[in-house]
């Protein structure tokens, strides 16, 4: 294994959405992270090609019944020699399964255990269904997004899931790894969506308490408020992002753009000028293609990048450059990131199906053969 979290063990109770992008950061930075799944998800035979499901890359996968005593007491067994357990369940969930913090942190001290939910362990919502849009209003980061006059914009489901969610419980989980190792004590995470994208959001609520932010959607700085921080249409039907906030990089905007047509123009943050300075960088953005904009500003410090679709990305030549996407088994995906310079991340092997490894997991993590079978014929593993 490489990376620099070669030689720690986790397990991962499958979930959806941000438990599995969470496994996979950890994965892609050298865990050995091992998938339970549902005997239910096993299928009868395994195809030749690897599950399409990115998110579940570089981890090996084992089919358990967890309704099952015998199914239960195999994944306290693994409990006793892992680092880390992550789950992404409703509160009360794994308690109800026999395997919840008190249980496993019995059989396991030491262990860290990483609890991924929208609301978080407690609290008015605590139990309720939700994704990632709803999670992200509740914590006061849709609100803002979006244009003067028009509705909140969801960003995908990047902010919850993935930023406030999968990537906090991550960043929870080595945090608990690095304690856990000066002390010998283990802890429960509680990464709630709720509070990852109200994190998110700091810088926001600072802007807004030096009164630097307004509560209109599309009047400020970074909220396509201002013509200088913006996407434009080009004449071809594509787009160009400019994010020329300081006022060097504005003069640069203002130079290559031809802005104000040699006029002096208002001041940069005179935000009563902002609409019709939009409206006018708009119509010289429409005169050229987004490929003629690129050659006038793309590497220049107007703070310029033309906006890609996910099958243009991997071939801009920055990206080639850098391998910020790789291909694996013909399936284009991003590299593992951040980039380490001894301890060198790769992804360890294809998407696994439901139940692909059990018998091989068993076996590396301390089952004899004849453990395995009574396993097997119990119908407690898959």
């Amino acid at each position: 294994m490489a990376g620099p979290l070669s030689g720690i063990k986790i397990l991962e109770i499958a979930g959806i959405g941000p438990g599995p992008f969470g496994a996979m950061m950890l994965s892609d930075m050298g865990a050995e992270v091992v998938r339970i799944d549902r005997a239910d998800r096993v299928p009868e035979s395994f195809p030749d090609t690897p599950h399409g499901d990115l998110l579940n890359r570089g981890r090996r996968n084992i089919g358990v019944n967890l309704k099952s005593s015998e199914g239960v007491e195999t994944v306290l067994k693994l409990v006793e020699q892992a680092d880390a357990i992550i789950e992404g369940f409703r509160p009360g969930v794994m308690e109800r399964l026999g395997l919840g913090p008190d249980v496993c942190l019995e059989r396991n001290p030491r262990l860290v255990y990483g609890r991924m939910t929208g609301f978080g362990q407690e609290g008015p919502l605590a139990n309720a269904a939700g994704h990632d849009i709803n999670y992200i209003a509740l914590a006061g980061a849709l609100e803002p997004i979006g244009r003067k006059g028009g509705p909140p914009h969801p960003p995908l489901n990047l902010v919850g899931d993935f930023g406030g969610g999968g990537m906090l419980l991550a960043y929870g989980v080595v945090c608990g790894l690095l304690e856990s190792q000066r002390t010998g004590q283990g802890q429960v995470i509680d990464a709630a969506m709720v509070d990852g994208a109200a994190a998110l959001m700091t810088m926001f609520h600072s802007f807004r308490a030096m009164g630097g932010w307004k509560d209109e959607r599309g009047t400020n700085l970074l909220d396509t408020g201002a013509h200088f921080y913006d996407v434009y249409e080009t004449s071809d039907g594509k787009y160009v992002s400019v994010g020329s906030i300081e006022p060097q990089f504005y003069a640069l905007l203002v130079e290559h753009s031809g802005l104000g047509s040699g006029r002096e123009l208002p001041h940069q943050m005179d935000q009563t000028q902002w609409p019709a300075l939009k409206e006018e960088i708009a119509g010289i953005f429409k005169t050229k293609t987004r490929d003629e904009w690129c050659e006038i500003m793309e590497g220049t410090d107007v703070c310029f990048a033309p906006v890609l679709g996910l099958g243009e990305a991997p071939e801009h030549p920055h990206n080639v450059l850098r391998k910020t996407f790789i291909e694996r088994d013909g399936v284009t995906q991003p590299a593992p990131a951040p980039r380490f310079s001894r301890t060198v991340p790769q992804i360890e092997r294809s998407p696994a199906y439901p139940g692909q490894h059990t018998s091989e997991v068993l076996r590396d993590w301390g089952f004899d053969a004849e453990e395995i079978a009574k396993l097997q014929d119990a119908k407690a593993v898959v």
